[in-house]
This record gives structure tokens, C-alpha cells and sequence, in this order.
């Protein structure tokens, strides 16, 4: 295996991005990854003066995505970037990502992964006929307690899954939606920037994410009740989505934006026929285990009693708090291993696949509401070929 670390460009991120710092971090913590160059800012002075704080050879700051890729492959390619991390608002992801797929350069990109299902399933099917990694950062999926969660329900511990309920609560758009100037203002509620969907789009494709990366179902059909709050709002805030599984189990997400002081309350309980499983993200080292007349069991990450691979995904002994920048981080080495053309665990990070499904979750919820709150099918991939 060359210990070279992989070359890494971003697009988008600069000095205000709170995502582009988290990728940042996150791709350093493996000593993996080293950060080459970029187009940072839609203001190349900007995007200097940033490149100059973060010590990149300036020649590698590019004005734009095309002067980006023109100028990498310009390059002999021992010397190119060979991975790009998208983190740009939502209404960029699928000409860039589409760019960046047919020039050659494995993906590493911020969600929802396009604006619609049917441009996911173009970028899927590029990603498999240019053969590059694809990495979605459903930040999430890297915890070791899901990781750890994951694993118990495929071993069979909690039995056949009966109910699934997971839930996002943020409150961070409550104080803006009332001002009709205020919320004119935010991008996520413009639907040429954000996409279809603003709460779905947002946070209540990751609870679905989380249960279909967790249990292994997927998901057939949903009823859906969203919210938009004002009537000159166009996106939804707030909303609720029945499931229906592939072999019969329940379940449901429930996401919203406008949840009074809420910061970011991802919860999923997974009830199987001998037990369940809970894990929230705000507490997110602790997994819980319930049996029937059994104490509860809680699960901690650094314990031998864990996983290979909940093991594989934590960095600390045992009481010290791992967070966002670890989970994340974790996503970056799966991605890496998949980029170096070595062995990797399933799960190790989501890839274009989750892309297609979340927007096909979106889409699905959206037409449910719009049709009068009906039982909408989210149809199989491969009926789609």
C-alpha cells in the first residue's frame, strides 16, 4: 500500500463555511487526506486570500469549477488531486458532481446529492461507467454506536424488526419564518437554490437515511403530511412520513425546522421481536439495548464488546467523547480505502446509491402531500432500467 497521502480538492467551503471547515477536519484526522487546492469562493481575491491562510500553493486556487479542472488535468498525474469534496448550496451538487464524474475525479459531496431522483440516477449510472468512488456525507453513518447498532440488528439480536421511528427536530428556522423579509432572505427556503424541498431535503432524508443504513429495509411506499407554515412560503418546514417496508414492518420519520429550541435531535428506536435499539445523535456514545424483564444495556464505544467494525470506527479509549468531526472522519477513511482499491466494510460510507434512495424518499413525500396526503411507492431501481 503507498503511503502517499491522497490528493484532495474542494469546491466551495471558504473562509464563512462552517461545512467546508468540517471536511476540512474531518480529512486531516486520518492522516489520509492532504488538501491541495481548490475554488473556494465566487470572489478569487477571496479565495486567495483564503488559500493564503490555510498555507496552499496559490497556483492550485482556482476561479472556478472549469479553470479547476482544466487545471488539474493540465498536470502530469502523479501530481493531480485525485478527490474533490462538493460543499457548495444544494442547486450546484449535480452539474459539479456531473463534471467532476466525467473528468476523471473521485466524489466526495455534500446532501441532498442532486435537485431531482432522476438526475441521482444519471450521476449513478456515470459514476459506474467512469469508475470513480462516490462518498455522500450522510455524516451520521459514521458514529460507532450506529456502526455498532448496524451491526446487532444484522446479527439478529433485536429479532424481527416490528417498528421503526426516527425523528431530526431543529428549531433554527422558527425565529426567521414569521418575518415575511427575514425568511425571503434564507437560501434554504428558495427552491432555485435549496431544490424541492427544504425540511425533507434537509434533515428528514437523514432519519430516513438512518433507517434504511441501520436496518437493511427499504422502503416501498409513504404518506406524507408536510407543512410550508405560510402560504407564500414554497418549501416545507416541518413534516411527517409514514413507512411501509419491503416485508410489511411500520415505521416512520418525523422532521421539522421550526421545533422551538431545538439545535439538532436526530433520534432512531429500531423494535425488533427480542429487543430494540435507540441511539440520539446529541448523545451520541450511548447505545441502548432493551429486552423484555432484562435490565437495559447501555453500549459505549472503546469496549472489546463492540464490533470490528464500531471498533474500527473509534479513535479514543474508552469515556473520552467522540463527535461530528470523528463521524465524518470516519466517511473520509471508508472513502479512502474504496479510492486506494482496498478491502472496506459495507457501510464504510454512503455512497451514490444512498443519493439515489434519499431523493427518491423526497420526491416520494412531496407527491404524497401534493396528492392529498396518499400512500405514494417509491419505485425499486431497478425498474427504472
Amino acid at each position: 500500500m503507498s503511503q502517499n497521502k491522497i490528493k484532495l480538492g474542494m469546491i466551495g467551503g471558504g473562509s464563512s463555511s462552517f461545512i467546508g471547515l468540517t471536511h476540512r477536519i474531518a480529512a486531516a484526522m486520518g492522516e489520509i487526506f492532504t488538501l491541495v487546492g481548490g475554488a473556494f469562493e465566487r470572489d478569487h481575491n477571496k479565495a486567495l486570500d483564503f488559500a493564503k491562510t490555510l498555507g496552499l500553493d496559490l497556483s492550485r486556487c482556482y476561479a472556478n469549477i472549469d479553470d479547476f479542472i482544466a487545471g488539474e488535468n493540465a498536470l502530469p498525474k502523479p501530481e493531480r488531486i485525485e478527490v474533490v469534496v462538493i460543499v457548495t448550496p444544494n442547486f450546484l451538487h449535480y452539474s459539479m458532481a456531473k463534471q467532476l464524474i466525467q473528468a476523471g475525479f473521485h466524489v466526495i459531496c455534500e446532501k441532498p446529492v442532486t435537485n431531482t431522483a432522476a438526475e441521482s440516477i444519471e450521476l449513478e449510472q456515470l459514476v459506474n461507467k467512469h469508475k470513480v468512488v462516490f462518498a455522500l456525507t450522510h455524516t451520521y453513518t459514521g458514529y460507532p454506536m450506529v456502526r455498532q447498532m448496524k451491526t446487532m440488528i444484522a446479527e439478529g439480536m433485536i429479532g424481527d424488526i416490528q417498528k421503526v421511528d426516527a425523528q431530526y427536530y431543529q428549531g433554527w428556522i422558527n425565529p426567521v419564518i414569521h418575518d415575511k423579509e427575514k425568511r425571503k432572505s434564507v437560501w434554504r427556503l428558495d427552491p432555485e437554490k435549496a431544490g424541492q424541498s427544504c425540511c425533507m431535503g434537509d434533515i428528514g432524508v437523514h432519519a430516513f437515511n438512518m433507517i434504511e443504513y441501520t436496518t437493511g429495509l427499504k422502503t416501498t411506499k409513504v404518506l406524507s403530511d408536510l407543512s410550508t407554515l405560510y402560504n407564500d412560503n414554497a418549501l416545507d418546514i416541518d413534516g411527517t412520513a409514514l413507512l411501509r417496508f419491503e416485508n410489511g414492518v411500520r415505521g416512520m420519520v418525523r422532521a421539522s425546522q421550526i421545533a422551538t429550541g431545538e439545535e439538532n435531535n436526530l433520534k432512531i428506536a429500531v423494535y425488533g421481536r427480542k429487543g430494540a435499539l435507540k441511539w440520539e445523535q446529541e448523545n451520541p456514545n450511548y447505545l441502548y439495548f432493551l429486552q423484555e424483564d432484562k435490565p437495559v444495556q447501555v453500549f459505549k464505544p472503546g469496549h472489546v464488546y463492540n464490533s470490528d467494525f464500531a471498533k474500527q470506527s473509534t479513535k479514543m479509549a474508552p469515556g473520552h467523547p467522540e463527535g461530528i468531526f470523528d463521524s465524518m472522519a470516519n466517511i473520509y477513511n471508508g472513502a479512502a480505502k474504496a479510492i486506494r482499491a482496498e478491502a472496506y466494510q459495507k457501510g464504510a460510507f454512503p455512497t451514490i446509491h444512498d443519493g439515489v434512495r434519499g431523493m427518491k424518499f423526497i420526491e416520494a413525500v412531496l407527491e404524497s402531500t401534493q396528492n392529498g396526503n396518499s400512500w405514494t411507492e417509491i419505485v425499486d431501481e431497478h425498474e427504472d432500467n
